[in-house]
Order: C-alpha cells, then sequence, then structure tokens
C-alpha cells in the first residue's frame, strides 16, 4: 500500500443536521446535509466543528469522518457526548445548524490491488472513522476485517453498519460481547494473515496494535486522536513526536505510518 498526500481545497460551509441519533448512552450520531453535493472527503480526515450556544467552549473541535452518503448527500459525526463542547452538540436537532471546516487532514491509505486483506481495529469512539474506509476498502475489491473493541457490549457502536462492508470480530473487556478481553487478544490476530492494519482508539490500544504489527511485519497506520484545535498546523497543539522531528498531527495526520512514531522507541 503506497501512501501520497493529496492537496485538497478546505471549506467552510454551514451545515444542516437531518437527524441525530443517540447511539447509546455515551455516543450520537449527527448527520449533516447540504443545499449542493459535499466536496470530495477521504477516509481518516476530519471535520472542525464550531460549537455554538457553549459559552466556555472557545475553539472548534475536531470529528472524524464517520460516513459519505453521497447518494442522500449526507455526511455522518459519530460524536462521544464526553465534554462540555461534544455535550453541547449532542443537544443539537434536525434543523439546526453546524458549522464546519473540511476536509482536514490526510486519510487512510486506499487499497491498490483487489484481494488486499486489511484489518480496522477499533476501540471506543476510535470506530468511527473506519466505516467508511471499510466502504472504500470493498469497493476497491479489497477485503477488510473489522475488529472493534470496548468496555461492553453496551459500548459498541454500528456494529450492524460494519457488517454491510465485511466480517466484523468483537472484544469486550467483561466478555459481555464478542471474545473477552482487549482487541490484542482476539483469536483472528493467531488464526489469519493480514496485508495491512489500520487503527484507531485509544493511544494505548494503538500503541499495542502497532507493537503487534511490528513483531508481525505487517504495515500499520494509526490514525492518532490529539488536540486539534486549528486543524491547518497553525495553534501547535497537537504537535506529535516522530521519526522526523514534532510534526501537527492535525496537518501531517490524523493517519500516520506506525514506523514513524516513537512509540516504543
Amino acid at each position: 500500500m503506497i501512501k501520497s498526500k493529496i492537496k485538497m481545497k478546505k471549506y467552510v460551509l454551514d451545515l444542516k443536521v437531518s437527524s441525530v441519533e443517540r447511539i447509546n448512552e455515551r455516543n450520537v450520531l449527527i448527520k449533516l446535509t447540504d443545499d449542493k453535493p459535499f466536496p470530495e472527503m477521504l477516509p481518516g480526515q476530519f471535520v472542525e466543528v464550531r460549537v455554538d450556544g457553549s459559552p466556555s467552549t472557545f475553539l472548534r473541535r475536531p470529528i472524524s469522518i464517520n460516513f459519505l452518503d453521497c447518494e442522500r448527500n449526507e455526511l455522518w459525526l459519530l460524536v462521544a457526548a464526553i465534554g462540555e463542547g461534544t455535550r453541547a452538540l449532542a443537544r443539537l436537532h434536525a434543523g439546526d445548524i453546524l458549522n464546519c471546516v473540511l476536509p482536514l487532514g490526510n486519510g487512510f491509505t486506499p487499497v491498490r490491488r483487489p484481494g488486499e486483506r486489511v484489518l480496522l481495529v477499533g476501540g471506543g469512539v476510535g470506530v468511527a472513522p473506519l466505516l467508511y474506509y471499510g466502504k472504500q476498502i470493498r469497493e476497491a475489491g479489497g477485503d477488510p476485517v473489522f475488529l472493534l473493541g470496548a468496555r461492553t457490549a453496551a459500548d459498541l457502536a454500528e456494529v450492524e453498519l460494519f457488517k454491510a462492508y465485511g466480517r466484523v470480530c468483537i472484544t469486550t473487556e467483561d466478555g459481555s460481547a464478542g471474545e473477552k478481553g482487549f482487541v490484542t487478544n482476539h483469536s483472528v490476530l493467531v488464526s489469519e494473515h493480514f496485508d495491512h492494519i489500520s487503527t484507531c482508539g485509544p493511544k494505548p490500544m494503538m500503541m499495542a496494535v502497532a507493537h503487534y504489527a511490528r513483531k508481525a511485519s505487517i504495515p500499520c497506520e494509526a490514525s492518532l486522536e490529539n488536540m486539534m484545535a486549528c486543524g491547518v498546523g497553525a495553534c501547535l497543539c497537537c504537535v506529535e513526536k516522530t521519526t522526523e522531528g514534532n510534526l501537527c498531527v492535525c496537518k501531517e495526520g490524523p493517519v500516520f505510518d506506525t514506523r514513524r512514531l516513537l512509540w516504543g522507541k
């Protein structure tokens, strides 16, 4: 898999909320639409959302692109309502307007050959960018397998949607769904071979996945979730140490080949 950076025009759009769906106790799925067709967006890219109606939220919030439904002209954002800003987003209703800057960052590497087997590993709300990526892999003739981890069955999100594009493997820490344990404990890592691994979620989980990939000599990409306030590399709050020095995750990532990261080095 060969990755190249593509310069894409950025847009500032006032998007209309078409629906807000409560996925579970923590997460909501916000679907946005516009009068014009959405510009091209790549799996792994993100949007910067302005949070209105929250006096304590001054900076935009980075949200991964969960899915782009071109037929319905809808952009999906899977949001974990864990802070003041994201809780305000969770209170949106159909018909509200959400100002977004998009598309931002560099996405996952596209599949280059039919039959390529890609393991997509997600934890918590980190599963969000993997749905759109799985769709892209399937349409390119690849074979996506999803490995989703959560604390309990109640914390899993969009499992049925993932099944539309590939096989879904699950781990939960309490054993209430799938295999008990962490994603790196799942039997699929022992019983099957993959040509590439992509991961997004809590940093300790991604580091463990990267470690497994390195030992197995499998190329691996990780979508980092550093705090990204500006989205264009100006504020420097999302800097990550890499083999090439300090890089802004919002501009050089959020997706990185894990060999470029100083995890465990």
